[in-house]
């Protein structure tokens, strides 16, 4: 037996499992789990987001593990080094904008939706620790690739790093997962899930593996730590504008896991790229935004003019520190903001910005610009 959501799979493990599975008489649990590490949801969570979705639209339950839990171990997954581990504070507060992203593409359905965080039962007794460490051996968790990668070449493995995967198929034993969707890089911990369920006693999950998107530079896998992402939240004219910048090569993969079809081959690649920004825009925004995003960036980037409306930001002190400014304006960090500013990506009106301190009188009615499509205009405090 096929099925339709197979579409667009890499694995589907073991063979004929899934298939099995949808023979049941009852709807299936269908487990995925984000971990908070960022503030942000991008398009290429989109990817396994939308496989929910049609597991949601043929009647079956999904569960969305929120890991606020184990975005404190760090997932080791496509990692060279280890992972840097934010702030509780911060964990906290990006679960909740998790979720409120995720509702973007899911069906905010109580009988097909279910979101649960993994701080439920992974805050466990050493007892039950020490059972879960027996389910693999050290020799089975250093041959998942990456870390075999770092252990030749010496690179350090913290202890926490090889529990990871176990605490992720604990997660399945929780919310006895039928179904585990993931990248292809997760394919590991899925399998290792398995595992899991398997010595809990219960019976093992499906694995299904989907491609990871790559980036608006066309090669790395969509992430927001190589800038290379569109977030399910930004601006729409920040959607569309990036989804411009993606080189034509890498457009199919985007029109098949994001759209679910290919570009239409009567149009030209520049016709196709606007045709994937504005229903990508609309697809989070609404078609009124996909409208005015399409008008901005022809305004702003083509006919290089300011936009015909933009915010303003009262400016204090003497002198004004820039990078705080441009966070304060546009949800960048200040790292982020000086990076901006040293690759000459900042603007006072034409003119090309590098000091980080500027007179506060200097800014006073102009225009502050970051990259092609982020304006503001400043006011002095007084």
């Amino acid at each position: 037996m096929s099925t339709p959501l197979l579409r667009n799979a890499v694995d589907a493990l073991p063979a004929g499992e899934l298939e099995r599975k949808l023979a049941l008489d009852r709807p299936l649990r269908v487990k995925l789990g984000v971990d908070p590490t960022t503030a942000d949801l991008h398009l290429g969570h989109t990817v396994v987001l939308g496989k929910l979705r049609e597991f949601q639209d043929a009647g079956h339950r999904v569960v969305l593990i929120i890991g606020d839990y184990t975005a404190r171990v760090g997932d080791p997954s496509g990692r060279s080094k280890a992972r840097p581990v934010p702030s509780g504070e911060e964990i906290d507060a990006n679960a909740r904008t998790y979720q409120e992203q995720a509702f973007k593409v899911l069906r905010d359905d109580p009988d097909l939706l279910e979101v649960r965080w993994n701080s439920e039962w992974l805050d466990m007794p050493m007892e039950e620790l020490f059972r879960l460490t027996r389910v693999a051996t050290v020799a089975q968790i250093l041959e998942r690739d990456d870390f075999a990668k770092r252990w030749a070449a010496r690179t350090p493995i913290a202890m926490l790093e090889l529990l990871y995967p176990l605490l992720q198929g604990y997660d399945s034993v929780a919310v006895r997962a039928d179904v585990e969707i993931g990248g292809t890089d997760q394919k590991f911990n899925l399998l290792l899930g398995r595992d899991v369920q398997r010595a809990y006693g219960q019976p093992e999950q499906a694995v299904l593996t989907l491609p990871i998107l790559v980036g608006t530079d066309g090669h790395e896998k969509m992430s927001k730590s190589l800038g290379n992402y569109v977030g399910v939240s930004e601006p729409p004219e920040e959607q569309y504008g990036k989804t411009l910048s993606l080189p034509d090569e890498a457009m199919g993969q985007w029109y098949e896991l994001l759209l679910g079809r290919d570009p239409d081959p009567s149009s030209s690649p520049r016709d196709a790229k606007h045709a994937l920004a504005r229903e990508i825009v609309a697809r989070y925004h609404g078609e009124q935004a996909a409208d005015a995003a399409a008008a901005h960036f022809q305004r702003v980037v083509v006919q290089k003019q300011a936009p015909a409306e933009m915010g303003e930001l009262a400016v204090a002190g003497d002198p004004v520190h820039v990078p705080a400014v441009l966070a304060e304006a546009f949800g960048i960090s200040r790292s982020e903001a000086r990076r901006l500013m040293a690759q000459d990506g900042v603007r006072l009106d034409d003119e090309v910005l590098r000091d980080a301190d500027v007179p506060a009188q200097a800014l006073d009615g102009r225009v502050l610009r970051a990259g092609k499509r982020r304006f503001v205009r400043l006011r002095r405090d007084v």
